[in-house]
């Protein structure tokens, strides 16, 4: 049952929710402008230099978004290519917190806030990294919104509707798996009695349209491309083995990433709202097709099915957690549990930001140092400046990190079958013939001698954080480029 709130508690959620979102968008600003870009978010930037509306690995709002945040404050610095990220992470924010004054007053709805700020997949990789997760939490969370106001309002909800269908669309424009959650609105409508009506009316139809016409410009671009990011993405889905225990594997790295201690109460809240009315039912069944088809991809693909893949499913669980703790928040381990998670999440960003800064830690770092990770690899340029050449790397994780190190002036292309957007951006055949200045960590492979005529060696390049060197690169001036699949003879 809703919990009862006096007109004098209102105001003060209200501007708690206000409060939380100047704060914790503050922490994400320090903490983005601290460290360096991360593998995926050196590829999306570098590899997202050109506009285009479609990219090999996702739909363009990922890499539009950090195109705008890069090109309007004149720099690839880490702060200005997450900046527009850690801005819509504070919208959802407040969908989020209104989603749950709509199920149970403001107080569920400031607490629903809370939490999810609190969860480490929510608000700090979707909240303030280059990623698509940012701008599809925040899509859906509009969808989820507009849909809960919609339902009800048999009269006035064509403005709703059209409002879901956009952010749909846009959901759809940030990553695929938005598909997902549109499923779990229609299976909501066709398993809900009281709401199966909708079906026969105009206006979801409307929303589909609209979402189609907002991800048309993708489905265009795959038609021109041999459908190469559809097929790409498809593949994950691949595979004939049959692990059962995977998918168990699989929620439990789930409940690491939001949190054991949120991720429990969620989803026994979940599974709870099945049997309720309204606005709970319906969020519980947006939730999941997100985490159950991952979960069962997974005990049959070939490959490794992330995480973080679904975590657009807990984002609709937290109005329900919020609600919980709102009628729970006087309760000692209540208190107790909120205060110890935020203070472990700011422990932590402050461990691995001054970490980056001043190399503290380095004395006890492993053998595979993870500083690498969160460094921008401007040393390497520093020792080997391009001087006018074009440089080629063996993989596209490490030429995310090289490209966003020498910065748009200098060509970066991908030696390997699975160059990703490199293969659009900068096809390495554009420069068959050339010289190549070649860099790779550790060593270069020996597959790269068929690509070239001769590679002639050159001193390493390193990584380095305050005087230690936290990873080595190999170097070498390939003399004229080969064709990708041909044999050196």
């Amino acid at each position: 049952n809703p919990v009862r709130y006096t007109p004098r508690h209102q105001p003060w959620k209200r501007a708690g929710v206000r409060r939380l979102i100047l704060i914790t968008t503050a922490i994400r600003l320090l903490f983005g402008a601290a460290i360096g870009l991360g593998v995926d978010e050196s590829y999306m930037v570098s590899a997202g230099r050109t506009l285009s509306f479609g990219y090999f690995d996702h739909p363009p709002a990922a890499w539009w978004l950090s195109w705008a945040g890069t090109h309007l404050l004149g720099t690839e610095a880490p702060i200005a290519a997450r900046l527009p990220f850690i801005i819509l992470f504070a919208l959802t924010t407040w969908l989020i917190a209104q989603i749950g004054t709509i199920l149970a007053g403001p107080a569920a709805g400031f607490w629903a806030a809370v939490t999810l700020n609190l969860s480490p997949v929510f608000g700090i990789t979707s909240g303030g990294w280059v990623l698509p997760d940012g701008p599809l939490d925040c899509a859906l969370a509009g969808a989820a919104l507009c849909l809960i106001k919609a339902v009800p309002d048999r009269e006035n909800a064509w403005r709703w509707w059209c409002g879901a269908g956009v952010c749909a669309g846009l959901g759809l424009f940030s990553k695929y798996s938005a598909i997902l959650t549109i499923l779990g609105a229609f299976l909501f409508l066709a398993f809900a009695r009281e709401h199966r009506f909708w079906l026969k009316r105009w206006e979801p139809y409307a929303a589909g349209a609209l979402a189609l016409l907002v991800f048309s410009p993708v489905l265009i671009w795959n038609a021109t491309h041999d459908w190469a990011s559809f097929a790409f993405q498809g593949a994950r889905a691949g595979g004939l083995r049959f692990r059962p225990w995977l998918a168990i594997t699989t929620l439990g790295g789930e409940a690491l990433f939001v949190l054991p201690w949120i991720w429990l109460p969620m989803t026994i809240l979940a599974v709870q709202a099945f049997r309720s009315n309204g606005p709970d039912r319906l969020l519980a069944w947006l939730a999941a097709p997100p985490i159950l088809v991952f979960s069962l991809i997974s005990a049959w693909s070939s490959q490794r099915i992330l995480y973080h893949w679904a975590a657009p499913g807990y984002l609709m669980l937290f109005p329900f957690l919020g609600k919980f703790v709102a009628s729970n928040v006087n309760q000692r381990w209540i208190r107790h549990t909120l205060a110890g998670t935020a203070l472990l999440i700011l422990v932590s960003v402050t461990v691995i930001a001054t970490h980056i800064q001043t190399d503290w830690l380095g004395g006890i770092m492993p053998v595979k140092d993870p500083t690498a990770e969160g460094l921008s690899w401007t040393s390497v340029r520093d020792q080997l400046p391009a001087r006018g050449m074009v440089i080629g790397v063996p993989n596209w994780r490490d030429a995310g990190k090289i490209a966003q190190a020498y910065g748009p002036e200098v060509n970066v292309i991908c030696l390997s079958e699975d160059a990703r957007q490199f293969g659009f951006a900068s096809p390495a055949a554009r420069w068959s013939g050339a010289d190549i200045l070649i860099l790779s960590v550790d060593r270069i492979p020996e597959a790269l001698t068929a690509r070239f005529d001769r590679i002639d060696p050159l001193p390493p390049a390193t990584v380095i954080s305050h005087g230690r060197t936290v990873k080595i690169l190999a170097a070498g001036i390939g003399r004229g480029l080969r064709p990708l699949g041909s044999v050196k003879q």
